[in-house]
């Protein structure tokens, strides 16, 4: 139903946006509530706050009523408990207010030149881009690298390695473009590498740019038919249907669970120009659902077989891309995590990378940050064929690096069970109770619209 301009204008000043986080309803999460007028990619700003600072949404409703929408997500921090922190608490609450500045992405990273890389991956590469920069004097202070069929995606923060200064000299930076561009291209590129550099304040949130660069790179494309064959066990499930009756495309996805996922699945529809009008999502021990009721922007539902192929392709890419953070299952390499943390230096990247290319280790991800004069950086590894590495070469590393400076770590964050007799006991009594409360209107629009059986 649409609202006269009049209802419209005094709904909005009234209203827009309200941000309600509640711990008392719900005894096994806390409740984050936000109702707004709708705008493409408000649901991905709020999921993307919540990521940031390293929450599991457990359960989530997303409803649209016209030109209002309402998100209401069961949040927990990374040990599964509910939010005590003010603090926390206080800047998701100035982080989705109207009144919150815009969010830069690169705000601590005013300074510094970022370079943009894809191309082929390969054992070895990223040692070999590391080399480069230190060869070409430019001193990494922070970088996030992705691979993923095998395609590679790196955000390099860089600065003179002698002044401190950024690089804006337009020829020293079109020959570190073309140094990086040889690396990356090396004997067997097919689809051709891509170098670019750009100012940081200019750059999108640096985990949606990386999806940005893998999705533009077509990593969602299987490099051969038996790959699709080897690899289609152990893919998200992700099926794509159409309610004509409504003019909705049905998005269902069931994969593990793992931290960040709601944010890699929404951060591409939105950059594949998709609404979401509604959603539910829900975990389940150490796995997850989502659906999804989505449009084209101009309010069209997906139109083509090869959209719907392409749509489910693209989807499972972004669950995979972030792989290593999921629960290891039997015979699946997701990579092993070090964790180095040492003074930091003149090459020290370049001399770790080369440490693990010599001793038979392939980065699969790599987050790097340095702040004064501390270096600490997370590599997931495998062995050159991708799968785990032997403990033998890893113990090799870590003689070689330094047993204080580089330590093991797979405590990585684990999904908490959520089906437990008692915690189901719980949930039903406390969980149902606040989602009467602060949910009655998501639940109602959902089963008005027939979009939903069970918000159970």
């Amino acid at each position: 139903m649409e609202w006269p301009a009049c209802l419209d204008e005094f709904r909005s000043r009234m209203n827009t946006p309200r941000v309600v986080i509640d711990n008392a309803v719900c005894p096994t999460a806390t409740l984050v509530k936000l109702d707004s007028a709708r705008k493409h990619g408000v649901l991905l700003e709020a999921v993307q706050v919540l990521s940031d600072l390293d929450l599991s949404i457990n359960k989530g409703y997303i409803s649209s009523d016209g030109r209002w929408f309402m998100d209401v997500f069961h949040v927990t921090d990374h040990l599964g408990r509910k939010l005590a922190d003010d603090s926390v608490i206080s800047y998701i609450e100035h982080s989705l207010s109207p009144c919150a500045a815009p969010r830069s992405a690169a705000t601590a990273l005013d300074g510094l030149t970022a370079l943009e890389l894809t191309g082929t991956d390969r054992p070895g590469l990223l040692s070999e881009v590391f080399a480069v920069l230190a060869d070409l004097c430019c001193a990494v202070v922070e970088a996030k690298v992705w691979t993923h069929n095998g395609r590679i995606a790196a955000l390099i923060f860089v600065r003179d390695e002698d002044s401190g200064t950024p690089i804006d000299d337009p020829h020293r930076i079109r020959r570190v473009e073309a140094r990086l561009r040889h690396v990356l291209k090396g004997d067997h590129d097919v689809r051709g590498a891509k170098t670019a550099a750009v100012p940081s304040p200019s750059l999108t949130h640096s985990d949606r740019r990386l999806h940005q660069l893998m999705f533009a790179d077509r990593d969602y494309e299987r490099v051969s038919s038996a790959e699709t064959a080897s690899s289609s066990s152990s893919q998200p499930s992700v099926s794509v249907q159409n309610w004509i009756e409504r003019g909705y495309s049905i998005v269902n996805i069931q994969c593990g669970d793992r931290p960040k996922l709601l944010f890699d699945i929404v951060c591409t529809l939105t950059d594949m120009d998709y609404v979401v009008f509604h959603g539910t999502i829900d975990t389940n021990a150490d796995r997850a659902h989502q659906e999804f009721y989505i449009r084209h922007l101009d309010g069209s539902p997906i139109s083509s077989e090869a959209e719907r192929q392409r749509v489910i392709q693209c989807l499972q890419a972004a669950i995979e891309r972030r792989a290593s953070e999921l629960i290891p299952l039997v015979g699946e390499s997701q990579g092993l995590r070090l964790e180095l943390h040492t003074v930091d230096r003149r090459g020290l990247l370049a001399d770790v990378t080369r440490t693990f290319r010599e001793n038979g280790l392939s980065v699969t991800r790599a987050d790097v940050s340095t702040k004064g004069q501390m270096a600490t950086n997370v590599f997931y590894v495998t062995d050159a064929a991708g799968h785990p590495a032997d403990p033998k070469m890893i113990d090799s590393v870590i003689e070689r690096i330094g047993v204080e400076s580089l330590k093991v770590n797979d405590d990585r964050p684990r999904p908490i069970c959520k089906t437990s007799p008692a915690g189901r006991h719980e949930a039903a009594a406390g969980g149902g109770a606040a989602l009467l409360y602060l949910g009655s209107l998501v639940k109602r629009n959902l089963y008005n619209l027939g979009l939903i059986r069970s918000c159970s």
